[in-house]
């Protein structure tokens, strides 16, 4: 399950969304606020990252890669053609 890219991107997702929240916590200027329209975009766009990449762990948790049972030939490594 680690090599998933689902959960590379849910991780980076919702570590990237718990920055912007605490940013947004933290560093908030009524400069900032007045760009925004008086809304703090770090702490909304924080959470709706934070929530998506949730789901992204969450759908790699619940519908986890299938890998195709191997073939019963032995692989013997052995590249030359049959000799008849």
């Amino acid at each position: 399950m680690l090599f998933d890219i689902r959960t590379i991107v849910g991780a980076l997702l919702g570590c990237y969304g718990v920055i912007l929240v605490i940013t947004g916590l933290v560093h908030d200027t009524a400069a900032e606020e007045a760009k925004t329209g008086g809304v703090d975009i770090n702490i909304w766009a924080g959470i709706g990252m934070a929530v998506v990449g949730l789901l992204f762990l969450v759908w790699a948790r619940l519908r986890p890669v299938v890998v195709p049972p191997t073939s019963e030939t032995p692989v013997t490594g052995d590249d030359s053609a049959p000799s008849e």
